[in-house]
């Protein structure tokens, strides 16, 4: 029985389980999946492993969204008005990929990360209280803002988009860490269900990976939900402090290499 799973496959499936965990404590997941899909089916097109990842990573997402909104409360307009708007503009980031230069983006987002960190770790207190602000025209105007830079971003370049979006939560309303990256969730299955509305139509999906590789996000999604209930506030401070660093650190070869 063994005899017929590709061996590509079980690398596969750990790595999606370990993205999985990661993206739901504080995002990023990305980082490791998308990579793995690269250098373990190297033969297969881009398109076809970005939809691949959108996928999988998918199912994670939604269960991470639903797991914090069991257990986290947080102001549900401002995320939703956020959602609607990142949904749409993340079609409009993906057209935008064959119009615009992405190495053209890489220098700004560098610049935008050693800003954040700069900021976060500047602000002792930065994350650590949860102070909700109230929400009026301006807080939801806002959110709309976030929705569609933000799910432009993630359709056109995609890297850091739940460090931004846990950030952008922290800074306007008011929320600790831990309700920011619930929040931060709801906005990215938003971007990622717009995704993969463009991939399964246009056949860019590796069924025999992305399924498996489904389940294991899943089960990693749980299990990162589990541990930053758990670690609370300061858990994911940490790990959101050290996903930046990774995130400039990756960022600054891609924008500097030669």
């Amino acid at each position: 029985m063994f005899e017929l799973v590709p061996p590509e496959l079980l690398w596969l499936v750990a790595i999606a389980f370990i993205a999985g965990l990661v993206d739901a404590a504080v995002g990023g997941g990305g980082l490791v999946q998308l990579p793995g899909l690269f250098t373990v089916l190297p033969q297969h097109t881009p398109a076809m492993l970005l939809g691949t990842n959108k996928f999988s990573s998918t199912f994670g997402t939604a269960a991470a969204a639903f797991r914090y909104a069991r257990n986290v409360r947080f102001p549900w307009r401002p995320v939703l008005f956020a959602a609607a708007t990142a949904f749409v503009f993340s079609f409009a980031g993906a057209t935008a990929v064959s119009l615009l230069p992405k190495d053209a983006v890489r220098p700004l987002v560098l610049v935008l990360l050693v800003a954040m960190l700069g900021y976060t770790l500047w602000k002792k207190d930065f994350g650590a209280l949860h102070r909700p602000r109230e929400i009026g025209r301006r807080e939801l105007a806002i959110a709309l803002a976030i929705g569609a830079v933000i799910g432009f971003y993630d359709g056109f370049f995609g890297p850091g988009t739940g460090s931004f979006l846990i950030f952008l939560f922290v800074r306007f309303f008011g929320l600790d860490f831990l309700r920011a990256s619930a929040a931060s969730k709801v906005v990215n299955l938003a971007t990622n269900v717009a995704a993969i509305s463009f991939f399964v139509p246009t056949g860019n999906i590796l069924w025999l990976f992305a399924v498996p590789m489904a389940v294991a996000n899943i089960v990693g999604s749980v299990v990162g939900t589990r541990l930053a209930l758990r670690g609370g506030t300061p858990f994911i401070r940490k790990l959101f402090v050290g996903l930046v660093v990774v995130l400039i650190a990756r960022m600054a070869w891609d924008t500097f290499k030669a």
